[in-house]
């Protein structure tokens, strides 16, 4: 038996990062994700995994992302009992995330039984997040590991805090599992490590079909998309990832501040879960890029601008949306699958003097991209809502490598064939026509999960 790697989860669609790598004496999961974006995509996280539980040795996992860590407690409850291994940075940050979407589904539960609905069982409680943060085993960069006979080394990826490659060895064979590679434009983190030689690289391919704006570009429209909504008088909505899109946004803006290109303004993370993340740049410095260590040497914070508020509470987060007064407000969720942004568009979509910045990937189906694609009407928490703001994309933000990147990321791999995952079918048949136009050989990973709007391919053989 040589090594095989099948993808039970984000193949043909950007969501549910789950593959199984199996070698002689070995199965191990690279990630565990949950599927994010539509009902469809969501309904596949009650499906059976496509494999037993109780069988895997082992863990890696790539990131905190919950499209790379969401179904790790119903895997534990499945059965699972071996060992997590990741960088330390992300075993805190999925405590944040893991706990935060566990109250959330009891949030969402107490919801339907108060309007006379039977909720589904959750898919997980806190207890289940506590098992899994006690299996976690912390591994640094550059140094191989063994896990479950595996001779396993995790490089930086550049993506968010804690966030890595790996590099698994097996029976004579290298094999390389990208993650999410991180924009290595961007200012906040260290640059992605290349692509050390391989046979085989699963490779994710969400940017695959275009290149993000150059960064200062990004920021240049950043600030004039900022000071038009200023001149409008009305709130400028964000949804954001707590984790890693938020603090870029706020570096952004109080760079801007800082620099005079625009004027401040009040500025709510109308997020509990991004206040406890901000705590982790703090245990983990060596996690930001030089210049941002630099910059924190001297006393700054570069995640401040001159009027931050964090919004705990939910009364908070109500005042804010009843409040006419011109504001920045950042809230979750980035895809917007749930969170206080909701209740924000709801209330600020039928405001022509609101700006909605989109600064993340929205996937098909989602309200995300309804409204990108320029929607007169989106349904916002079950409830009809004309869209009269404006809604603009700011896509050099984004915290994965574009087209370009994506490529000169994997040069190094030598020979390797290039397996295709954590793409719409669009962005990853695009990618893998570049890379045989550079004499590589590339294929479109299967999906082993039914996919909406996806689905199986037949080529192949992250």
């Amino acid at each position: 038996m040589s090594v095989e790697v099948r993808s039970h989860g984000a193949a043909m669609t950007v969501t549910g990062s789950c593959h199984l790598v199996e070698a002689p004496g070995a199965r191990v999961l690279v990630d565990c994700g949950a599927f994010q974006g539509s009902r469809a995509l969501f309904a596949l996280n009650r499906e059976p995994f496509g494999f037993d539980p109780g069988a895997i040795d082992a863990v890696l996992l790539t990131h905190a992302h919950l499209d790379h860590s969401g179904r790790l407690p119903v895997l534990v409850r499945n059965g699972f009992r071996g060992r997590i291994h990741a960088r330390p940075a992300t075993a805190e940050l999925c405590g944040h995330l893991l706990r935060d979407a566990a109250k959330i589904q009891h949030e969402d539960a107490e919801r339907d039984r108060r309007h006379g609905r039977t909720p589904p069982p959750p898919l997980f409680d806190d207890d289940d997040v506590a098992r899994v943060l006690g299996m976690f085993a912390p591994m640094g960069c550059g140094v191989p590991v063994d896990v479950a006979g595996l001779r396993v080394t995790a490089q930086p990826a550049g993506h968010i805090p804690g966030s890595a490659s790996f590099l698994i060895e097996a029976a004579g064979r290298r094999v390389v599992v990208s993650g999410d590679i991180g924009n290595a434009r961007k200012e906040i983190l260290p640059d992605p490590t290349p692509c050390p030689e391989a046979d085989v690289v699963l490779m994710e391919g969400t940017y695959g079909d275009r290149d993000h704006r150059p960064y200062e570009a990004t920021v240049a429209e950043l600030a004039g998309l900022l000071r038009a909504a200023q001149e409008r008088g009305g709130k400028i909505l964000v949804p954001s990832f707590a984790l890693e899109r938020t603090h870029e946004v706020l570096y952004t803006i109080a760079h801007l501040e800082r620099d005079h290109d625009i004027a401040p303004l009040p500025v709510y993370v109308d997020s509990p879960l991004a206040a406890r993340v901000d705590e982790v740049y703090d245990h983990f410095p060596d996690e930001l890029s030089p210049e941002l260590r630099l910059l924190r040497s001297t006393g700054r914070d570069p995640f401040q601008p001159k009027h931050l508020t964090y919004t705990r509470s939910v009364q908070e987060s109500k005042e804010i949306t009843a409040s006419d007064a011109p504001a920045i407000v950042i809230a979750g969720s980035g895809m917007l699958s749930g969170g206080r942004i909701l209740h924000h568009l709801r209330a600020g979509l039928g405001d022509p003097r609101t700006t909605v910045m989109i600064v993340g990937y929205q996937p098909s189906g989602g309200l995300g991209r309804a409204l990108v694609d320029g929607d007169d009407t989106v349904r916002v928490m079950g409830h009809p809502v004309r869209v009269r703001a404006r809604v603009a994309t700011v896509g050099g933000l984004s915290a994965h490598a574009d087209r370009t990147e994506l490529l000169d990321w994997v040069r190094p791999s030598g020979a390797a064939e290039v397996r295709l995952v954590h793409g719409e079918p669009n962005a990853l048949t695009s990618l893998r026509d570049a890379l045989r136009a550079e004499g590589r050989r590339a294929v479109l990973q299967p999906s082993e999960v039914e996919v909406p709007g996806g689905g199986h391919h037949e080529e192949a053989g992250e």
